[in-house]
């Protein structure tokens, strides 16, 4: 014949019982769990046009840069400003490549006469790569700059004077 007891209740000792969760207990056991950090669950994407226009406002703001595009875009972009409605394109003259965390730029500059082109281009590179890295966080592998045109300054023809009197 066979002993049959019921066992009793089961007591778990006071230093292995469940005490309330902290945050930092939570986050801690978050990680245990594979899910990792809050900030980075999920996928964030950033588009062409966005990286584009950070890098277009970047190149503006370099000295010697006259403007971007090339001299038929900004005569389009011209009319299209004094249409009403219309608004200011900060991406004219910028081309930009974006991949999960890498980006690459293709800029279009006028300078102004006088300045060293080498040194405004390097400039530019710097200064775009600065801002798009620091705003959208995407390695920038490379900015090829192309100058088209150089802006000269404006002759001060006098009037020609009137033959009538």
């Amino acid at each position: 014949m066979s002993d049959m007891t019921e066992p009793g209740p089961v007591r778990t000792p006071v230093s292995e019982r469940e005490a309330p969760e902290s945050p930092a207990t939570r986050k801690t056991q978050a990680t245990r769990r594979g899910l990792g950090d809050p900030a980075t669950r999920g996928r964030t994407t950033i588009a062409d046009g966005v990286v584009e226009k950070i890098a277009g406002l970047a190149a503006r703001e370099v000295p010697g840069v006259y403007a971007l595009g090339s001299g038929l875009s900004r005569t389009f972009g011209a009319v299209r400003d004094r249409v009403p409605g219309g608004s200011k394109a900060v991406t004219r003259g910028v081309k930009a490549e974006v991949g999960e965390v890498q980006t690459a730029l293709d800029l279009e500059i006028v300078v102004e006469y006088g300045v060293s082109i080498t040194e405004v281009a390097g400039s530019v590179r710097e200064n775009v790569i600065a801002a798009v890295e620091r705003m959208a966080g995407l390695e920038v592998v490379e900015v090829n700059i192309a100058v088209s045109d150089v802006n000269l300054p404006e002759d001060e023809e006098e009037e020609p004077q009137s033959r009538l009197q």
